[in-house]
């Protein structure tokens, strides 16, 4: 049996998941970094890719923020003695500046806090948030209008 090959993947790319439905919906004006609590399948979970933000909200209550709605599939090969919920509340990490600072953004001014994208950053999971304000119609077709313009510019180009 010499010559026997793993058949695991290596993870180059530090990016777990991304929600791209964000930039359409909403003007991301700053963006802050937050750990996860998470339990132990969660996180194997997430090593095999199976996230998705697309649903998903961030919300601020007593002081602290969480995410709800990320959905994480469990493995088959989780182990019995858990029952795994997929969708449940979990708690994100901040400094209690980046806290008070939130708080007063989104109580006063009227911002949205949206999960952008989630990524490993030194064999832990980081969540990206974005303060967001929201799209009224007519932004969003201009911003499909130049995405529109740029895509026919390359072709053009590409032609020439």
């Amino acid at each position: 049996m010499a010559g026997k090959k793993s058949k695991k993947k290596k993870q180059t790319d530090n990016t777990i998941a991304k929600n791209r439905y964000i930039s359409h919906e909403y003007f991301i004006e700053e963006r802050f970094e937050a750990g996860l609590v998470l339990e132990g399948w969660e996180v194997k979970s997430m090593r095999e890719g199976k996230v998705q933000l697309k649903e998903s909200y961030v919300f601020i209550k007593n002081g602290e923020v969480w995410i709800s709605g990320m959905h994480i599939s469990a493995l088959n090969s989780a182990s019995t003695h858990i029952t795994p919920f997929a969708t449940r509340v979990r708690k994100l990490l901040l400094h209690r500046q980046e806290i008070s600072k939130l708080i007063g953004n989104v109580e006063r001014k009227g911002y949205t806090l949206v999960p952008t994208f989630l990524y490993w950053k030194n064999n832990r999971a980081k969540l990206e948030i974005g303060l967001a304000k929201g799209k009224k119609l007519h932004d969003k077709r201009a911003t499909e209008k130049d995405r529109d313009w740029q895509r026919e510019k390359a072709r053009n180009i590409k032609l020439n």
